[in-house]
């Protein structure tokens, strides 16, 4: 599985990652509650901790307690230039990064962190699909934006060759898009997430 600094978690992308993280990485990474911060960074971009805590329903102090723990393995970085002495800003390095590392689980205490940071991020993500789902957009979101989205599934045959061929397709238009647009700001943009599963079904 592999992340981008302006994307969800994508399955199967056939790209070498930037950067496969490791066991330290993995278990700095293992918390909820920092999960969703490095979620939350990839998704809205560079925030402090104050706003992490609006976010989160958590204090400031513990949101602090956190972001340095991920900065501690290069996970995220401040940005001295933005902030202040009292209001420091953090954000996400850009680049794909892979949660797949076999060596790194080798051990019991791998494992055991890559399977928490696995499961809080797919937990998430099935927690905002099904929030757009069941609820939709708020109440002010522009006209538009619901008709524009798509939760899809289709089922084929492939071999496992033709299912390589169709990921590293898929990865490369998704690749382009947000190349070309990850910095697009103005009137009527919002992040959007887009989540890509292909994986063999058992006969």
């Amino acid at each position: 599985m592999t992340e981008d600094a302006q994307g969800p978690v994508d399955a199967g992308a056939p790209q070498t990652p930037d950067r496969v993280l490791d066991a330290g990485a993995l278990r700095a990474l293992a918390h909820p509650i920092r999960v969703r911060i490095y979620d939350i960074l990839s998704q809205y971009g560079p925030q402090t901790a104050s706003s992490l805590a609006e976010r989160l329903g958590e204090s400031s102090g513990s949101t602090s307690y956190h972001l340095r723990a991920l900065a501690a393995q290069d996970l995220i970085r401040e940005m001295p230039d933005r902030g202040t002495a009292r209001e420091r800003w953090w954000e996400r390095p850009r680049g794909s990064v892979s949660l797949h590392n076999p060596s790194a689980t080798r051990t019991p205490s791998g494992r055991a962190a890559s399977q928490i940071v696995l499961t809080e991020t797919l937990n998430r993500r099935h927690e905002q699909l099904m929030e757009f789902a069941l609820g939709g957009l708020d109440a002010d979101a522009p006209d538009g934006w619901e008709d524009a989205a798509v939760i899809s599934t289709a089922t084929t045959r492939l071999t496992p060759e033709q299912l390589t061929e169709l990921v590293a397709s898929v990865a490369s238009l998704v690749d382009d898009y947000v190349r070309r647009h990850r910095d697009q700001t103005g009137e009527g943009v919002r992040p959007v997430t887009i989540r890509t599963d292909m994986f063999p079904l058992p006969e």
